[in-house]
């Protein structure tokens, strides 16, 4: 069957790329997962756009890497959250919320799979995060949970 990968799929490809699969596998794990989708020339014309997402994300090289993690290293992360009154989070802060505050403050469009969190993130203060940027350039942002 012959799928184009929405993100990467290690030992298959990276996002944008057209693959050749048995069809077991595109049924039960690429397809159902979001990881593809099959190819049509409609799905032919969307390939663009996901490269050009995927370049947007991409580190150029080892420089550019240590550049972005002394940017996050230095800025202010706030993440606003509801809180209940005695300072715990109605369910918790996700990989998700700490991308898009990290955009929302810096510009730059991090992967939420290369976050790393200490745990679940329940309650309002400062917590660590470890952000894989490139082989052996890992950045310790750290975010602030606010009440709403």
């Amino acid at each position: 069957m012959k799928l184009i990968l929405t993100r990467e799929v290690s030992g298959l490809g990276r996002a944008g790329d057209v693959v050749t699969v048995k069809d077991g596998f595109a049924r039960n794990f690429l397809l159902p997962r979001g990881n593809a989708i099959a190819w049509s020339l409609g799905g032919e014309k969307q390939i663009e756009g996901i490269r050009r997402a995927r370049a947007s994300r991409e580190v150029r090289d080892i420089d550019h890497a240590k550049e972005i993690k002394n940017t996050l290293e230095a800025a202010i992360i706030t993440v606003t959250v509801k809180v209940g009154t005695s300072g715990r989070l109605f369910g918790s802060v996700t990989d998700k919320d700490v991308a898009a505050a990290i955009k929302a403050s810096t510009g730059l469009d991090i992967d939420r799979h290369n976050l790393k969190l200490a745990g679940h993130i329940k309650k309002t203060g400062t917590h660590a995060v470890k952000i894989s940027l490139a082989h052996q350039v890992v950045a310790n942002a750290t975010i602030t949970v606010v009440a709403a």
